[in-house]
């Protein structure tokens, strides 16, 4: 055996996988669908709680300066200075100044004196027949005016369950003074405060405390109240528009779910009802639906049901063309053993007799080495499927298969070489047994078609990403037209010299198929002259790199 380095062979750069990041077509349609309408929602909560406490903001501003103006007005008009008591409020013009200074507005006003007593209430008329408390009168119901208070319930509702704040509940004593407000209590001692309190009703009391005073001296305690009608009926009405873009969002939601069941479910119904078809019928009029014009996944699945079920049918063909190639090769040896076994039971020259047994031990052996091939072919798929795979160096593997079978070689007067690329790795991913077996087998080929004081040379180089590794003997090389058929299973075009029935035809086809089970490709040519004479057989085995 020699052996010797090949130098490196220029070759195509190996071409880039083009890879594609980011999320799916069809899940971001789904991402897109489902989050649009919450979005919508969640933002509207968040903006209408900052624009609720805005208007609660701004409107206690307003009643904070109206309450300095009222104040101002009571200090000058409803007081009285006396040099023994001192300065004091002069209660009915007090009284009579709150009514008419509140009277255009839906404010209520209480005063209190510096005694803490309440002195004058805006809702409360005094006259001969003792004091009356005014109510107002809810508004006259008008059409649509269930509705309207469906949506006020509903955003009393929404602002009670996103309101961030627990507000104290507006209680009114039958008998009041400013130790029930805790802002009366601080105009009394001369500053100005506010409250927010939940009224009965649902809704809000919105509270302003101010001092009155004449000459920097506190007389009294000025409180407006008002309800927060308008706040709630502003709120109410960028609601309803927020409502009305939901809505609008929701139907474009429902359309969307209604295209996306177009394009998703009813495909897949379609594909799944196709499949049960096929596998309840086993009919082969039964396809799976070309969906070649999407390109998204419904496509690809499509076309890898389609590529799946063409599969298995070749698989089912090659099954029953297997079966009958089997029984059509065991039927041959099976003839002749019987007629053998026939022809000796009658025959009584012992020497004929003993040519007989020679026959039937020879069909016998033909037979046990058939089925022993054909077994090893009907079990290659699953022990391929079961077997692990790992890097195999193609390199020492053809350097051991030649140091193996040098003595086989030798006694046929064959001369081994190994002529493999040392610069570069030619590593695979593979099964390292299997491998082995195609290249004995190829190696075994080549020693049966060599003539004496011939040479096999193993060779192996890196192609592009591929490793290629060769096969050539100086034989009578193949049939013109027989480079496919070679492969086919139980295909034997032998030696003239050769023995009938040493190989059983099943071990190129055995290469061929272990090869694509590795994602490769193995093929069979004629060296030639440049005359164009036949020198031998090439057997090229392409594997990708690991």
């Amino acid at each position: 055996m020699t052996e010797h380095g090949s130098a490196d062979r220029p070759g195509r750069k190996p071409a880039k996988r083009s890879r594609r990041f980011g999320i799916p077509p069809i899940t971001r349609r789904i991402l897109a669908v489902n989050l649009l309408a919450l979005g919508f929602l969640f933002a509207g909560m968040f903006y209408l709680d900052e624009y609720r406490r805005g208007l609660i903001t701004a409107e206690l501003a307003t009643m904070r300066s109206e309450a300095n103006l009222f104040a101002a007005a009571i200090g000058e008009s409803a007081s009285f200075a006396d040099p023994t008591t001192g300065e004091g409020l002069i209660s009915l013009i007090a009284q009579q100044m709150v009514r008419r200074m509140v009277e255009s507005s839906r404010v209520r006003a209480r005063l209190f004196n510096e005694d803490e007593a309440l002195v004058a209430d805006s809702l409360l008329l005094g006259g001969p027949g003792g004091v009356v408390q005014i109510e107002d009168l809810p508004p006259p119901r008008t059409e649509g005016q269930q509705l309207r208070d469906f949506l006020a319930g509903y955003d009393r509702l929404l602002a009670r369950l996103w309101s961030r704040e627990d507000l104290p509940v507006y209680s009114e004593k039958s008998v009041q003074t400013a130790r029930d407000y805790p802002e009366v209590m601080l105009a009394l001692s001369g500053e100005t405060a506010s409250t927010v309190r939940a009224g009965p009703d649902g809704g809000m009391v919105l509270s302003v405390a101010v001092p009155v005073q004449r000459y920097k001296q506190v007389l009294g305690a000025l409180m407006l109240t008002k309800g927060s009608e308008q706040i709630d009926t502003s709120v109410l009405k960028v609601r309803l528009d927020v409502l009305k873009w939901f809505l609008l969002a929701l139907a474009v939601t429902v359309l969307l779910s209604i295209y996306l069941a177009s394009t998703i479910a009813s495909p897949i119904l379609r594909l799944a009802t196709a499949a049960q078809k096929m596998r309840r019928d086993l009919h082969r009029q039964h396809t799976i639906p070309d969906f070649g014009n999407r390109r998204d996944e419904i496509g690809q699945l499509a076309a890898a049901l389609r590529d799946m079920t063409r599969a298995l049918w070749l698989r089912i063909d090659a099954i029953e063309r297997f079966a009958a190639d089997v029984a059509h090769e065991l039927k041959n040896p099976l003839s002749s053993l019987r007629s053998a076994v026939e022809t000796a039971a009658r025959v009584n020259d012992s020497d004929r007799r003993q040519k007989l047994m020679s026959i039937i031990l020879d069909d016998v052996g033909r037979l046990d080495r058939l089925i022993s091939d054909i077994s090893d072919a009907s079990r290659l798929d699953a022990e391929l499927s079961r077997e692990n795979s790992e890097a195999v160096d193609i390199r020492q593997m053809l350097r051991t298969i030649a140091e193996v079978t040098e003595m086989t070689a030798q006694k046929q007067r064959t001369r081994l070489a190994v002529d493999v690329d040392r610069k570069r790795d030619l590593v695979v991913n593979g099964i390292e047994s299997r491998l082995v077996q195609v290249f004995r087998n190829l190696l075994a080929n080549a020693l049966s078609f060599s003539p004496p004081d011939s040479t096999i040379t193993l060779r192996a180089r890196r192609e592009n990403s591929t490793v290629v590794a060769e096969v050539l003997d100086e034989g009578p090389g193949i049939p013109e037209g027989r480079e496919k058929d070679i492969f086919k299973r139980f295909y034997s075009e032998r030696p003239q010299t050769e023995k009938f029935g040493q190989h059983s035809g099943l071990g190129l086809s055995i290469s061929k198929q272990i090869v694509e089970a590795h994602g490769g490709t193995v093929e069979a040519r004629n060296r030639r002259r440049p005359d164009g004479k036949i020198i031998g057989a090439r057997f090229v085995v392409t594997l990708p790199l690991e």
